[in-house]
């Protein structure tokens, strides 16, 4: 809307773009994070649907240690990538940072672990009960 607006005052405003690229990467990262504590980003839905009982509380438990393992290296590689891209520019702003931008890979990462590690103790807390009762 700002850069509608000010094309009609005759004012240029670049980085309004920039702006809007840069906030849909940080959107896509979180709400990726959203997704997997909603258990709705990764999921084995067709087994989800057929298995009852314990296996279903394994294939869970198993989906849960593949997204932490998957997560601990998109997690460190994504340090990685903010550390040497820190010090890249904005085309438009020279005086922000790329490294802003590359953070929301570790960020979403790390989320993604801590809700990972949350669902797998809640199933193996599950599984244990089930195991109890039999």
């Amino acid at each position: 809307m700002l850069q509608i607006l000010t094309r009609h005052l005759g004012i240029s405003v670049i980085w309004t773009e920039e702006v809007a690229n840069y906030s849909f990467i940080w959107a896509i990262f979180m709400g990726a994070s959203v997704m997997v504590n909603r258990r709705e980003h990764f999921n084995f839905d067709l087994l989800q649907r057929k298995l009852k009982g314990k296996s279903k509380i394994s294939l869970n438990i198993v989906t849960d240690l593949v997204l932490i393992v998957f997560n601990l290296f998109i997690f460190l590689l994504g340090f990685q990538v903010v550390t040497e891209f820190w010090n890249y520019t904005w085309a438009s702003i020279p005086e922000m940072k790329m490294g802003y931008i590359w953070l929301s890979i570790p960020i979403m990462a790390g989320t993604m672990i801590i809700y990972s590690v949350s669902h797998l103790f809640a199933h193996m807390g599950v599984l244990k009960v089930k195991e109890a009762g039999e």
